[in-house]
C-alpha cells in the first residue's frame, strides 16, 4: 500500500473507515467471480450490521473472487463523510479518484499534469455528483496521461504497439515488452512468466488470471492494485513499490 507521506494514500481504499458502500451500492452477476446474484441498492447479504465483511478473509474460497478485485480508490471512505448522497455517488467519484491516482503518477514525469489534477480535485468537490460530465473529464486527463507515458517509453518499435490487442492466452514466457503500449490490451490468463514490463504502459491493460510470476513491472505506467489482484503472481514478482503483493499470490505462484 501506499505509505502516508505517498500522494496516492487517501486514493488507496480504507474499508475500516467505510460504511460498506461497494457492497450495497453495486451488482453481483453469478459466475465465476461472485456466488450469489445481487441487484444495485441492495446490501450484500454478508454484509453484518455494523457494515463490515463477515467473510472478508474467506471472500476467494466463498466465490467472491471478483470483491478482492475491486478497488474503490478511496471512494468510499470519503463518501462515508459526506451522508446521504454517498451511494449514488460512489461510481462517480470512485472514477473521478481513478483518474487522480493516474495524475498523481503522471507528475512524477511530466508537469503538465498540475492543472489536470487541480481540476480533477475541484470536480471531486462538487456538491452534487450527479451532474459531474465523467467521461468529458475522463477525456481531458487522457491527454495528460499519452503526453506522459509517450514521454516515458519514447520510441519503440511497431512490434511494442499493442495497444487494444487480443492477448488472451498468449504465450509471453520471458518477453521483452518493457515500454511498450498495452494500453487496453487483453492478457486475460496470459503468460508472463518471467516477462520484462519495466515501464509498460497498462493503463486499462485486463490482466485477470494472467501468470506475473517471476515478471518484472517495475516502473510500469498506471498499474493499479485492482489489476494485480485479478492476475496470478509469486514472491519473485517485482512490483512498483507503490503497490501490494496480493495475499492469494504464493511463495512459488497462484
Amino acid at each position: 500500500m501506499p505509505t502516508r507521506t505517498d500522494p496516492r494514500s487517501r486514493l488507496s481504499a480504507d474499508c475500516g473507515n467505510c460504511v460498506g458502500l461497494c457492497c450495497v451500492v453495486l451488482t453481483f452477476a453469478k459466475s465465476a467471480d461472485f456466488a450469489i446474484d445481487k441487484p444495485a441498492g441492495e446490501p450484500c447479504p454478508n454484509l453484518s450490521d455494523d457494515h463490515r465483511c463477515t467473510i472478508h478473509s474467506q471472500l476467494r474460497s466463498k466465490g467472491f473472487q471478483g470483491c478482492t478485485v475491486y478497488d474503490c480508490f478511496g471512494a468510499g471512505q470519503e463518501l462515508t463523510k459526506r451522508g446521504p448522497e454517498m451511494f449514488a455517488a460512489l461510481p462517480i467519484l470512485r472514477q473521478l479518484h481513478e483518474l487522480l491516482w493516474y495524475l498523481t503518477e503522471a507528475l512524477e514525469y511530466n508537469a503538465n499534469a498540475q492543472p489536470a489534477i487541480d481540476r480533477v480535485e475541484r470536480v471531486c468537490r462538487t456538491p452534487n455528483l450527479a451532474d459531474v460530465d465523467v467521461a468529458a473529464e475522463r477525456a481531458a486527463v487522457n491527454e495528460v496521461l499519452l503526453e506522459t507515458s509517450r514521454s516515458v517509453r519514447g520510441h519503440q518499435p511497431k512490434k511494442k504497439d499493442r495497444r487494444g490487442a487480443d492477448l488472451i492466452g498468449a504465450r509471453l514466457h520471458k518477453a521483452d515488452l518493457s515500454k511498450a503500449d498495452l494500453r487496453g490490451a487483453y492478457l486475460i490468463a496470459a503468460d508472463l512468466r518471467e516477462a520484462n514490463l519495466r515501464q509498460a504502459d497498462l493503463i486499462g491493460a485486463d490482466l485477470r488470471d494472467a501468470d506475473l510470476c517471476g515478471a518484472d513491472l517495475t516502473g510500469a505506467l498506471f498499474l493499479t492494485q485492482s489489476q494485480v489482484n485479478a492476475a496470478r503472481g509469486d514472491r519473485t514478482t517485482r512490483l512498483p513499490k507503490v503497490l501490494t503483493r496480493p495475499s492469494h499470490w504464493t511463495a512459488t505462484g497462484a
